[in-house]
């Protein structure tokens, strides 16, 4: 099977997003109540991104992780993925808990002159407990679907993803969750059951859809612009008639017609290789687990500064990332015992 390079741009642009997304709530008003740096003068236009972003950016990781998944499967046994989850997952989450969140945690301490203290728990790292959960409830599904790929009914799968209509129990899947669980808000992810549920989901359908093949991933590009419009649409109706108060089973529609839409322009546009892929892709999950550290201290450092807000947040941004991309380039990358620790193979 060949490499699906759209997949891992997509997995990479959204932690991307993520990283933007964090150092966006560092200039909100309501940042410092979930324990981010919070610059004393807010900077209310960035609101409106935000709101677009916040509905689709975590389940679109939770589909692209159960594609990674399907193509795990490839060669390994049920046995073996469990392991090299427990690896890639399971041990970086340990290791955030004990060595990577007590360190922003205390910086926000320090910088708002709190006592000082930890109790453990995952921070932003939640996702990967949630994840590895994941695997270990729908292994039993995958490894089923794997073994009988291509045996059975592939008539009729592929019949059923010529048409947009596939998706319509997808739609029905999230509307269910979102009227079973009442978030509020929906963009509540982190730690809650709404998140766990959403993730599950995401991560169950990230799977279907590589396996379906490549029936599915031509429908969802020849029905592109329907999803964008969809999503816009919903978007603006959210904002103009709804306000601040819309139906959760509308931001669910909205929400997986962003990732359709997502990655269908991706299939169209990104898959192919590229010397940027290749580094970015084993750079981002290292970034991901110690970005809190780098915004903390890049927030620190720029927000005494008697200079615009909006560059500011630009500074705080670059910083940010160039710091992230040290610690992996000069530490991470090179230190063999680091590299496991991180999720990344030794070399």
């Amino acid at each position: 099977m060949e490499r699906r390079y759209d997949i891992d741009w997509i997995r990479v642009i959204a932690i991307g997003l993520l990283l933007v997304y964090h150092v966006a709530i560092g200039f909100q008003p309501w940042g410092i109540m979930i324990g981010f740096i919070t610059h004393e003068r807010p900077w209310a236009s960035l609101w409106l991104p935000m709101s677009l972003l916040n509905v689709w950016r975590i389940p679109l990781l939770f589909f692209v992780s159960g594609m990674g998944v399907y193509f795990a499967l490839r060669r390994r046994s049920w046995a073996q993925l469990i392991k090299e989850r427990a690896q890639r997952i399971l041990l970086p989450f340990a290791f955030g808990m004990a060595a990577i969140v007590p360190i922003h945690v205390y910086l926000w301490q320090r910088y708002y002159a709190f006592e000082a203290g930890y109790t453990p728990g995952p921070g932003h790292l939640w996702f990967l407990g949630n994840l590895f959960c994941y695997v270990v409830i729908l292994l039993p599904l995958f490894y089923y679907l794997k073994r009988h790929e291509g045996l059975r009914c592939p008539a009729w799968v592929a019949k059923a993803c010529r048409t947009p209509l596939v998706l319509l129990p997808v739609y029905a899947l999230f509307i269910a969750e979102v009227l079973i669980v009442r978030p509020v808000p929906f963009e509540l992810y982190a730690m809650t059951e709404h998140g766990f549920a959403i993730g599950l989901l995401a991560f169950l359908c990230g799977f279907l859809f590589v396996w379906c093949g490549a029936p599915f991933w031509r429908m969802l590009l020849r029905w592109r612009w329907l999803f964008v419009v969809l999503a816009v649409g919903l978007f603006i109706l959210r904002l103009t008639f709804f306000r601040s108060m819309p139906p959760t089973y509308l931001i669910a529609i909205e929400s997986n017609s962003w990732v359709f839409a997502v990655f269908a322009f991706g299939y169209r546009y990104l898959n192919r290789p590229s010397r940027a892929l290749a580094y970015l892709s084993q750079a981002a999950y290292p970034v991901y687990i110690v970005h809190m550290i780098c915004l903390y201290l890049a927030s620190m450092a720029v927000f005494p500064w008697p200079l615009a807000v909006p560059l500011q947040f630009f500074l705080v941004l670059l910083l940010t990332a160039a710091g992230c991309l040290a610690l992996y380039e000069l530490l991470i990358k090179r230190v063999g015992f680091l590299r496991v620790l991180f999720g990344l193979r030794r070399h």
